[in-house]
Formats: C-alpha cells, sequence, structure tokens
C-alpha cells in the first residue's frame, strides 16, 4: 500500500511539474512578444528618423554642393570639374548616412536578447527537472 500511495504523489508532482512547466512556457510567450514589439518600435523609429533625415538633408545638402561648385568654380577649377567634385563630395556624405541608418537596423540590435536569455534559463530548469 505504501508503494500506491508513493506512486500517486509521484504522479501528482509530474502533472504540477507539467502545468508549471506550460505556465513557464506561457509566460515566455508573452516575454518573446513584448520584447518583439518593442524591437519592432524600435525599428520603426530608427526608420522615421532615417527618412526625416533625407528630408531635412536634401535641400541643406543641395544648398551645400552648389555653394561648394560654385567655391570651386572661383577658384580656378572649370565648371565641370568644380560640379563632379561637389557631387563626389555629396555621394561620401550619402553613403556615410546610409552607413549609419543600416548600423541602427542590424539584427544584433534588434534581436530579443532577454527572452533568449530567459529561454536558455528555463532550458537549464527543464533539465534540472529531468534528472
Amino acid at each position: 500500500m505504501s508503494f500506491q500511495d508513493t506512486s500517486r504523489s509521484i504522479s501528482a508532482l509530474l502533472g504540477d511539474a507539467l502545468l508549471q512547466l506550460g505556465g513557464l512556457v506561457q509566460n515566455e510567450v508573452r516575454l518573446a512578444r513584448a520584447e518583439l514589439s518593442q524591437k519592432v518600435s524600435q525599428a520603426g523609429t530608427g526608420i522615421a528618423f532615417l527618412g526625416a533625415a533625407a528630408v531635412v538633408m536634401i535641400p541643406a545638402l543641395v544648398m551645400l554642393l552648389i555653394g561648394f561648385a560654385l567655391w570651386l568654380a572661383q577658384n580656378g577649377f572649370s565648371p565641370a570639374a568644380s560640379h563632379l567634385t561637389a557631387a563626389a563630395a555629396g555621394a561620401v556624405v550619402s553613403v556615410v548616412l546610409a552607413m549609419i541608418g543600416m548600423n541602427c537596423l542590424k539584427s544584433e540590435k534588434l534581436a530579443p536578447k532577454v527572452t533568449m536569455k530567459e529561454l536558455g534559463r528555463d532550458v537549464a530548469s527543464v533539465k534540472e527537472m529531468i534528472k
């Protein structure tokens, strides 16, 4: 009879462990959703700032490049060479801005780090429970 009581308590403990594991998985899914939502919001903010920077930068950059081309022409460059030099300077600025924008959108910065860490802990806990 002692064996039967022990088997019932073991099955009850196993059932409780499975219920807790189910609750843990649900909590992790909620955490993942919240963190991914935050990361999507962060990416959206980064994209919005890139767009705003582009809109504001275009006329300012055009005026700077025109002024640079005129300055070069006044200092001895031919009009064609001065405009090509100004265009090259504009291209360099554009590449730098694009690299900064792409850096903000790297997958490492958008990865759900907290969720991944919690999942690692959960896996370790489940392995410990199984032992």
